[in-house]
C-alpha cells in the first residue's frame, strides 16, 4: 500500500475515534478530540501532497480520499448535534449532500467511471473543515478557560448558536451547490442508469 492511500484510510479510522472523545464530557477529553481532528485535517494535505510528488495518483485514491473527508465531517457534525452546540438541518442538508454524491460516484465506479473532485468540491472541503475546526477550536477554549477558572471566560462569551448557525447555513450552502454541479455534470449518466 502506497503512502497516500495509507494517509487516506489513516483518516477514515480517526473519524470514529475523534469522534468518540468529543462526545465524552470532559476537558481533557475534548482536548484529544481536538489534537485527533487536527491530525486527520492534515492527513488531508498529506496524501495529496505525497500523492503528486510520488506521482501514485489512482482510482482507489480518487475515489477513497474525498470519501474520508466526508466521513469526518460528518462524524464532527453529528457531534455538534449531540452536544446540541448547532441546528440539524444545515447538517442534514451537509451530510444528505455527501451522500448523494458518494452514490453518484458509487454509481460512475459501476459504469467505469472514476468522477474526479473538483476545485469547487476541494475549496467546499477546505470550507467545511475551516468551519468545523473554528467550532471546536471556541468549544475547547471556553472548556479550557472554565477548566482553570481563567477571568477570561465571561469576555469569550457570546451566543454561538447565532454564529454557528450563519456559519452552517454558509457552508450547507455551499456544499448544496457543489453537489448540483456534480448532478448537472454527470446527468447523462445517472439518465441512462434509471432507463
Amino acid at each position: 500500500m502506497n503512502v497516500p492511500n495509507f494517509l487516506t484510510l489513516f483518516r477514515i479510522a480517526l473519524a470514529p475515534v475523534f469522534m468518540f472523545f468529543f462526545l465524552i464530557d470532559n476537558y481533557y477529553m475534548k482536548m484529544i478530540a481536538l489534537g485527533l481532528f487536527l491530525v486527520a485535517a492534515l492527513t488531508d494535505l498529506a496524501d495529496g501532497y505525497y500523492a503528486r510528488k510520488m506521482g501514485v495518483i489512482t482510482g482507489f485514491g480518487k475515489f477513497m480520499d474525498p470519501l474520508a473527508d466526508k466521513i469526518l465531517v460528518s462524524s464532527a457534525l453529528i457531534s455538534f448535534i449531540a452536544l446540541r452546540y448547532v441546528s440539524p438541518l444545515p447538517v442534514v442538508l451537509i451530510v444528505g449532500r455527501e451522500f448523494c454524491v458518494t452514490g453518484l460516484r458509487l454509481l460512475a465506479a459501476y459504469k467505469g467511471v472514476i468522477i474526479p473532485p473538483s476545485w469547487t468540491a476541494k475549496a467546499k472541503t477546505f470550507l467545511q473543515m475551516a468551519v468545523v475546526g473554528s467550532v471546536m477550536g471556541y468549544i475547547c477554549l471556553i472548556d479550557s478557560l472554565a477548566h482553570f477558572q481563567h477571568p477570561a471566560r465571561q469576555y469569550l462569551q457570546f451566543n454561538y448558536h447565532y454564529y454557528f448557525g450563519w456559519l452552517l447555513w454558509i457552508t450547507a450552502g455551499v456544499t448544496v451547490w457543489t453537489g448540483v454541479d456534480y448532478v448537472v455534470k454527470y446527468f447523462h449518466m445517472i439518465k441512462s442508469v434509471l432507463k
